[in-house]
This record gives structure tokens, C-alpha cells and sequence, in this order.
């Protein structure tokens, strides 16, 4: 599995934002884009995930696993994404937001999918208690939790630790990586701390002047 962006640019009416580029993303690889506000790095996001917004545009081909992306709506593009807010129904409990990600199928072997992924972030027993009763970094991994169970080929990061203490975020990051990695997941993490990005991974930074270059 890989994502393939191939001369991929962004613009705001006449205005260039990002610069043409491309990237390729490997099975289980990581790759952090980097840049300051503004720069258009969260709207390469939208662009893959298929909710960029006009007067905004992206040009360019995208590709998942040889399967062009741009042609297809956002619910069929299998682009998991996760934010810096975690976005879980306040009316629902843990174990029904998670439910809520996952394909439909028989009940108990939801149930029993579910239980599993709780146990895989260490939250085991915590699929009855609301959503609002968990830590910040609790709420995260459950969010992410959420999106894997849709099962992705390919996850967007966008900003996902900049609201956690510096100590958890460590920790959450580290798990984050760590399960995408397992997973096999193609990523693409957008961030304006470099501290964010996985070791020894690869790191691009748009440039006041669009251009998307290596750090």
C-alpha cells in the first residue's frame, strides 16, 4: 500500500500557495510536512482527504495503492484523518464511538472488534464511561482508535498533539506512530514543531515561497 502525490500544487484563485511537488509514502512510512501558518500545508490535507474547499484548489494527480483519488468522493477515498481536536460524539459512550468507525457486520463480532482495539491502547473496560470523563490523551487515542477501525489505507495527521502537555505528548505520539507503523498505514503528518515528527522519518517544509523542499 502507498500514496503516490505527483506534481500535486495549491491555489487560491491566481495565487500560488504550494509550489507543484511530489511525494511517494510507503507502507507503514511516516512523512512530516512542515510549515508556518498559513502556508497551505493543511490544505494538501483537505485536498487528499477530498473536503478542499473553493476558492481554494488542488492540482495534480493523488494516488492510494495505484487507485487514483481525485476522482472519487471523500467517503470513498479511504483516508483516515485525525485532527488536533479529537472530534468524538459527546452523546455517545467510548465503545459507541468507536463502533461508529467500523464497517457494519455482525454484532457480536463488532463488539468483540471493538473490545480488541480497547485493549490495544490500553483502555480496556472503557467502553461504557462518556467520552468527556477521559484525559486529553485518552480522548486521542480513542480518536484514533476510531479512524483505524474504519480501516484506512492511508492516514492524514493534522496537528494531532499540539493540545497535549509536552510529557503526553511524547507518549501519545510515540503510540500513534507505533500503531500506524504496525498497521502498515501510509501517513502524512502536517505539524509546525518539528519535535513531532518521528525519528529518522522524512520531514518537508514549505517555504514562504510555496516550494515544498527536504529538511
Amino acid at each position: 500500500m502507498s500514496l503516490v502525490l505527483r506534481d500535486i500544487s495549491i491555489t487560491l484563485g491566481t495565487k500560488v500557495l504550494v509550489v507543484p511537488f511530489s511525494l511517494a509514502i510507503g507502507k507503514g512510512e511516516i512523512v512530516t510536512l512542515m510549515g508556518p501558518s498559513g502556508s497551505g500545508k493543511s490544505s494538501v490535507l483537505s485536498a487528499l482527504a477530498g473536503t478542499l474547499v473553493a476558492p481554494l484548489a488542488v492540482h495534480g494527480a493523488a494516488t492510494l495503492d495505484g487507485r487514483d483519488i481525485f476522482g472519487l468522493p471523500a467517503e470513498q477515498r479511504r483516508m483516515g484523518r485525525l485532527f488536533q481536536d479529537d472530534l468524538l460524539f459527546p452523546h455517545m459512550t467510548v465503545g459507541e464511538n468507536l463502533l461508529f468507525g467500523m464497517a457494519r457486520g455482525q454484532r457480536e463480532d463488532r463488539l468483540s472488534a471493538m473490545r480488541a482495539a480497547l485493549k490495544e491502547i490500553e483502555l480496556e473496560g472503557f467502553e461504557d464511561r462518556p467520552p468527556q470523563t477521559l484525559s486529553g490523551g485518552q480522548r486521542q487515542r480513542i480518536s484514533l482508535m476510531r479512524s483505524l477501525l474504519a480501516r484506512p489505507a492511508a492516514m492524514l495527521l493534522d496537528e494531532p498533539f499540539s493540545k497535549l502537555d509536552q510529557t503526553l505528548r511524547a507518549q501519545i505520539r510515540r503510540n500513534t506512530f507505533g500503531l500506524l507503523m504496525a498497521r502498515g498505514t501510509p501517513t502524512l503528518l502536517v505539524t509546525h514543531d518539528i519535535a513531532d515528527a518521528p525519528e529518522a522519518g522524512r520531514v518537508l517544509l514549505i517555504t514562504p515561497h510555496g516550494e515544498v523542499k527536504d529538511v
